[in-house]
């Protein structure tokens, strides 16, 4: 296959491999690779040749640093018909990730965000590393947590999720298996072994191989946070969570703070109410409705523009929020983050 292809497929043994395969963009994933991913998936499951799926990327830096958001930036300048469309499709990709019918093993290693949070988290068979780097970032853009992060997110132990969610910092093995992110936690010089074992395991059963190369993850911090984190981000509102984070007296929790406060204020608000939603959601397709919803509004708010372009376009990461602050966001801004869309609703839940 042609190394420019942006997703490889391959068969080794009984085990099916998608590849994503951008590596010096991190394997940011477009429109393009969301489908090349979800028909591999149609044709492998009623394959029984195929006895499990290995998600994997290319590249040392890690499996996939989110959705191209050089791409949604050009399409929103645009009017953002491409970015729902290109949403449209990866929703469905992940739910049905999520409810595949075969064992589905996601190599969390490196960089793992956004979009590859996506396609990884919802997998039943989740492994991370010591390098590995797991983040729902979009507050820092202008966006909201999509692609079912609210889901897994909103489901995590007290209000750790809440606490990712808002700042978007990134969490380490430990913490996401603490988070119910990842199942497994395997040193990353163990991955080829590893990996030659699944191609090679025939019937064996897929949790079972992976079970052998699992080790202790390296010590993380969440749970020693979990006191002041389940205490403050408890809050009804944005501006009370900070303002508990800072009462706090605690030099992280203060930190955490300072960290919200540079984010979208209109992202943030969307995400609390989003959070809270989802937590009132039965299934993972109702929510990712709701995220739906959420991602096409903010086409329509200038903090998504003005996000990537400070963090991605002129890398000044300086962005200028309208409004600055989140007493300038109204329950009407809010509430645009769930109305349906013109272009109507995505509809996973209903189906």
């Amino acid at each position: 296959m042609s190394h420019e292809e942006p997703v490889l497929l391959a068969r080794r043994g009984r085990t099916a491999r998608i590849i994503l395969n951008r590596p010096r963009a991190l394997n940011a994933l477009t429109h393009e690779m969301v489908r090349i991913i979800d028909a591999a998936l149609v044709e492998w499951e009623d394959d029984e040749g195929v006895r499990a799926v290995v998600l994997t990327g290319a590249g040392e830096r890690g499996l996939c640093a989110g959705g191209d958001i050089r791409a949604i930036y050009e399409d929103a300048r645009a009017g953002g018909g491409g970015s729902e469309a290109f949403w449209r499709d990866e929703y469905r990709l992940n739910a049905r990730i999520a409810r595949y019918g075969k064992p589905y093993v996601a190599v969390m290693d490196g960089i793992v965000m956004g979009g590859g949070v996506g396609l990884a988290a919802h997998g039943s068979v989740r492994i991370v590393t010591e390098r590995s780097t797991v983040a729902m970032p979009e507050t820092a853009i202008g966006l909201a947590p999509d692609v079912g992060g609210t889901y897994l997110l909103s489901r995590t132990p007290g209000e750790l999720g809440t606490h990712l969610a808002l700042t978007g910092n990134a969490v380490g093995a430990a913490d996401a298996l603490l988070c119910g992110l990842a199942d497994h936690a395997v040193p990353a010089d163990l991955l080829p072994e590893l990996l030659a074992a699944l191609d090679d395991a025939g019937d064996a059963d897929v949790r079972e191989v992976v079970g052998r190369y699992a080790r202790p993850a390296p010590e993380g911090r969440l749970a020693g946070d979990r006191e002041w984190i389940d205490t403050c981000y408890a809050a009804d509102s944005v501006e009370e969570i900070v303002d508990r984070l800072y009462a706090q007296g605690n030099p992280a929790a203060k930190e955490t703070a300072e960290t919200i406060l540079t984010r979208s204020p209109t992202a943030l608000k969307a995400t609390l109410a989003g959070l809270r939603a989802a937590r009132e959601l039965s299934t993972l397709e109702q929510v990712l409705d709701r995220e739906y919803r959420a991602s096409c509004a903010v086409l329509n708010v200038p903090d998504l523009l003005e996000g990537i372009r400070a963090r991605v376009i002129d890398k000044d990461r300086n962005p200028h929020w309208s409004p600055a602050e989140l007493a300038g966001v109204t329950d009407a801004d809010v509430a645009r983050f769930a109305a349906v869309p013109p272009g109507g609703d995505l509809g996973l839940g209903s189906s």
